[in-house]
């Protein structure tokens, strides 16, 4: 499996889940979720799923359930979706990227940081 079509896989698989999180569950606990990332095997028997819901770390343990409880219904949508010899295995796994990201923000936000003085460079007064 060449790496190019391994990643090329794995950003269909993006695809097709974030339209499926966006229009194709009806399950709740799975609304305003973003596939951030997904990685799979050279084999393409296994898919990491990576998902977030913005601003909002405290569904983590269930959004991670609900999505272990439809692999079923997602790999069955996905094998329709997509041309692969086997649909692979699913793994789901929630990205705290996105909070990092956000303490990171809010902590250059909240730095005190004086402002440079604009003192013009000594002129060098050496012409004699």
């Amino acid at each position: 499996m060449s790496k190019i079509r391994q990643q090329r896989t794995a950003e269909q698989l993006r695809i097709i889940f974030s339209e499926l999180f966006l229009r194709g569950l009806s399950d709740p606990r799975l609304h305003g979720l973003t596939v951030t990332d997904v990685k799979i095997d050279r084999e393409l028997e296994h898919a990491d799923i990576y998902v977030s819901a913005l601003g909002d770390e405290s569904r983590e343990d269930e959004v991670v359930k609900a999505l272990s409880s439809a692999e079923g219904f997602l790999r069955r949508e996905l094998a329709g979706r997509i041309r692969l010899r086997k649909v692979p295995q699913l793994h789901f796994h929630w990205d705290p990227s996105l909070a990092h990201m956000q303490e990171v923000e809010s902590i250059l936000e909240n730095l005190d940081i004086p402002p440079a003085e604009d003192t013009p460079p000594a002129e060098d007064d050496s012409s004699a």
